[in-house]
């Protein structure tokens, strides 16, 4: 019986992908609402339902509405709110990192997709603003 190892081809661009599943560690890319809203990103909406507001991203970079007293009492906390995983591929201003899931799988090789870690090929690394006041 003759058995077939399936390799899992690498795309062609790595780093604009949302999750890594090639190999047991599985990695995806995460976002922090709280730096949307200390941003004062100009995606994000808020609601009222249920006597509660909620805020989301209009870009859906993120696909959960959550409720800002819950945000905020979590903020004042050690830890902090912390990230939900990226449904679309994130804009230049927000705050991302990649979560692994299973570090502990990490084989002696290490990441076998480490472009995945990566600025997208031809995004700025960073943005320039410039303030102009009135009179100059």
């Amino acid at each position: 019986m003759e058995t077939q190892q399936q390799t899992a081809e690498l795309p062609l661009r790595p780093q604009d992908e949302l999750e890594c599943r090639r190999c047991e560690v599985h990695c995806d890319k995460v976002v922090y609402p709280a730096a949307c809203v200390s941003k004062a990103c100009p995606f994000l909406y808020a609601i009222e339902e249920f006597g509660h507001k909620y805020i989301g991203c209009m870009q859906k970079i993120y696909d959960v509405e959550i409720d800002t007293e819950l945000l905020a009492a979590a903020e004042k906390s050690r830890s902090g709110f912390g990230a939900v995983k990226t449904m679309r591929k994130p804009l230049p201003m927000c705050k991302t990192q990649v979560d692994p899931c299973y570090e502990n799988r990490t084989s002696e090789l290490g990441c076998v997709n480490p472009e995945f870690y990566e600025l997208p090929v031809g995004e700025p690394t960073f943005k320039v603003f410039a303030r102009i006041s009135p009179g100059s």
